[in-house]
């Protein structure tokens, strides 16, 4: 059933549902282009649900970098039943998200690089504007089409749903863990304050995911948090040196051992522009041995559900998979010793 939207957009097909919300292609008439309207669920303003929607829109406000989903608009749409609704009107990335592209063919090292070196310039602008995404994961890395003749992929990070204002006040309980079990950082598991160094850990999982086809922690929402505190993520030894140098670097257990989202788009950048002997993919696993969890969130302690994982895109629906959100005070659950904080490597 088509909805109008603030008087111009008009709702056709659904691209994608979450828990907290809903993404439609729609045509804003005013304009006449298509765009991506993301709906959430009905709140009142008291509610925890309401003050992370109103968050995100105050963030998406603030922002403006090529790495990012932009947003044109946003509003509250109130139905024939007095429900209402808030929305956002954002750019539609016409391609897949990251996680489905992993389902594909192979990325390559230099491609992996391009993708990551574009990502971390883009944590960077949001680092220097004091905002921590804390939730960055496959699903919410968008690849844009492009021209057909590009020849490179145009990765754009989306939701900020759980983002936050470093030194801001959480809208979730003290000592909330809220993230995706798998790409969470140790200080995310154990419910610790998070910066974006955070950020740079879960890039890091991103980009050995890519490299490798396969998830760093995999298993069940507590399962993946748990071990993180165990093991430090396998870096495998045919990577090239300077991949396992940076990833190493990268998923240091010391925060503040890692380096910054800018010296990670350097390093990238370095790596892209000069090709490394294994430009194919390094590790190959078949297509079907992706090593994602299936349990469920809800059956996790003290689970928290997050607002849809990933703006999804005209390719197809990209929301989070239940089974990858974790969330509510854990730190009462994860109170495992974590084994001594790993030396960066050197050179």
């Amino acid at each position: 059933m088509e909805t109008i939207l603030g008087g111009r957009y008009r709702t056709r097909e659904l691209i994608g549902t979450g828990g907290a919300a809903s993404v439609y292609r729609a045509v804003d008439e005013s304009l006449g282009r298509d765009v991506a309207v993301k709906m959430f669920a009905p709140t009142t303003p008291d509610d925890d649900e309401y003050r992370r929607q109103h968050t995100e829109t105050l963030l998406l406000a603030t922002l403006n970098h090529p790495g990012l989903v932009t947003l044109l608009d946003a509003g509250l749409h109130i139905a024939d039943d007095g429900a209402t609704t808030s929305f956002l009107v954002m750019e539609l990335i016409e391609g897949a998200d990251l996680r489905r592209r992993l389902r594909g063919s192979p990325l390559t090292s230099v491609e992996t690089a391009q993708i990551g070196a574009d990502l971390a310039d883009a944590l960077n602008y949001i680092h220097d504007q004091g905002v921590i995404h804390r939730d960055v994961k496959p699903a919410n890395i968008l690849l844009a089409n492009g021209h057909a003749a590009d020849t490179r992929h145009h990765p754009k990070l989306s939701d900020f749903g759980i983002a936050r204002m470093v030194e801001a006040s959480m809208a979730t309980a003290q000592g909330a863990t809220i993230g995706t079990a798998n790409y969470l950082s140790p200080e995310q598991a154990l419910g610790h304050q998070v910066t974006g160094a955070s950020d740079v850990y879960s890039l890091a999982l991103v980009l050995l995911e890519c490299l490798t086809r396969q998830k760093a922690y995999s298993g069940t929402p507590m399962e993946a948090a748990l071990a993180r505190l165990l093991r430090d993520p396998e870096i495998p030894d045919s990577l090239p040196d300077h991949w396992k140098d940076l990833l190493t670097r990268m998923t240091s257990r010391n925060p503040d051992v890692r380096p910054t989202a800018h010296e990670v788009a350097v390093s990238l950048r370095k790596l892209a522009e000069a090709p490394l002997p294994k430009q194919s993919a390094l590790i190959s696993p078949s297509i079907g041995s992706t090593g994602v969890g299936t349990g469920n969130v809800a059956g996790a302690s003290a689970a928290v559900v997050s607002p849809v994982a990933g703006l999804p895109t005209a390719g197809g629906p990209s929301a989070a998979s239940p089974e990858d959100r974790t969330g509510g005070n854990t730190t009462g659950n994860l109170a495992i010793p974590a084994p001594p904080n790993r030396a960066p490597s050197v050179g």
